[in-house]
């Protein structure tokens, strides 16, 4: 059983949090506005399409979060990076990325780029190839 008042407060940290209004946070998640303001006022609780519509648009929501309390918000913070995958660096001169790979051992060697492909969380993916 959810609490609808712990949840209310939680849905409205995650709105104060973007800076987005009742309006625009309804807009961005893709539900009528009067959906916001009866779960905000405590009139209807909330549907699982609606939690998984905010959990789609902001990914830093955790769901348990969201409908228990349990967990952090913005779970953002829990990730921690992982310094072994190269990455793309930009020049503020040149906007192209350099297709270099830091910390290889001959620094020289430029490496082409064939092929990038990238993965969407809903399953989906884009290919680009050189």
């Amino acid at each position: 059983m959810i609490n609808t008042i712990g949840f209310t407060e939680r849905l409205q940290k995650v709105i104060t949090f973007y800076e987005e209004t009742a309006s625009s946070f309804a807009e961005k998640i893709g539900v009528q506005r009067s959906s916001i303001s009866h779960i905000l006022s405590g009139r209807n609780k909330p549907s699982l399409d609606f939690v998984m519509k905010v959990l789609h648009s902001y990914p830093e929501v955790d769901l348990y979060w969201l409908m228990n309390g349990k967990g952090k918000f913005p779970k953002a913070d829990e990730i921690k990076k992982d310094n072994t995958q190269p990455q793309l660096k930009f020049s503020e001169s040149n906007p192209e990325p350099l297709t270099q790979i830091p910390n290889s051992k001959n620094s020289l060697d430029l490496t082409e780029i064939d092929k990038i492909i990238i993965f969407y969380k809903d399953g989906s993916f884009k290919s680009y190839q050189n």
